[in-house]
């Protein structure tokens, strides 16, 4: 494994159609990066359970956060390991068969040392870095989190001891024999697009004269 690879690993190695597999750096970084949610696995009282999770990596860490009394929280915690998976779907790759067509998308999976954060200001600085995950630049334009917010937050941190990604795109993999028939084969992209916004109307903002802030600005395209 070279210095800039997470892989491949015992439990990451991509073995199903493994020309699909990367296994480095930057790839899995920028997926992870891109991807809005991530899923988390853990065993709960004896049974398989995956949940959906919003995640925030800085450097070779992926932060994890959901309620104290969350099982699949706690059980991450308790057995000091995670598994975390984050996928991007990017469209339909349609090929002359339905055996042959898919989905275009990249995904991750990351595996590694699971960690309750609980010194006080990283929870904090994670907590705001959720804030800007979800939208960048928001964390300054909202009111600080409360002691009490915090309380009632969990973070985990994952370390990213291993990792893969796999990556489906280009064009589709028909048959041979296939090739020649009178069927529409191509790659249909999707992505995801944000509409105008739907402002509150409650409290000051029924006023009509809160302003859009940079953050929303920012991610319709506005200067």
């Amino acid at each position: 494994m070279s210095a800039f690879a997470l892989g491949p690993g015992a439990r990451t190695r991509v073995r199903r159609v493994a020309k699909k597999a990367r296994y480095d750096e930057a790839v899995i970084y920028e997926i992870l990066d891109r991807a809005h949610l991530c899923h988390i696995a853990a065993l709960v009282n004896g049974a398989p359970v995956a949940l959906p999770n919003l995640h925030a990596r800085e450097g070779r860490t992926v932060f994890l956060h959901g309620s104290p009394s969350s099982e699949v929280m706690k059980a991450v915690v308790r057995e000091g390991e995670a598994f975390v998976t984050a996928t991007l779907f990017e469209g339909l790759r349609l090929a002359r068969s339905g055996f042959h067509s898919s989905i275009a998308f990249r995904s991750v999976v990351v595996v590694g040392a699971a960690r309750e954060v609980v010194d006080e200001s990283e929870k904090l600085r994670v907590l705001n870095l959720f804030v800007d995950r979800v939208l960048p630049g928001r964390a300054r334009e909202v009111r600080p989190i409360s002691p009490k917010e915090i309380r009632l937050t969990m973070v985990v941190a994952v370390a990213i001891d291993e990792a893969s990604a796999k990556v489906s795109s280009g064009p589709t993999d028909d048959d041979e024999a296939d090739i020649s028939l009178p069927i529409w084969s191509g790659t249909v992209p999707a992505r995801l697009v944000f509409e105008s916004p739907l402002p509150d109307a409650n409290g000051a903002m029924s006023s009509g004269h809160v302003e859009i802030p940079p953050s929303v600005r920012r991610l319709l395209g506005e200067q």
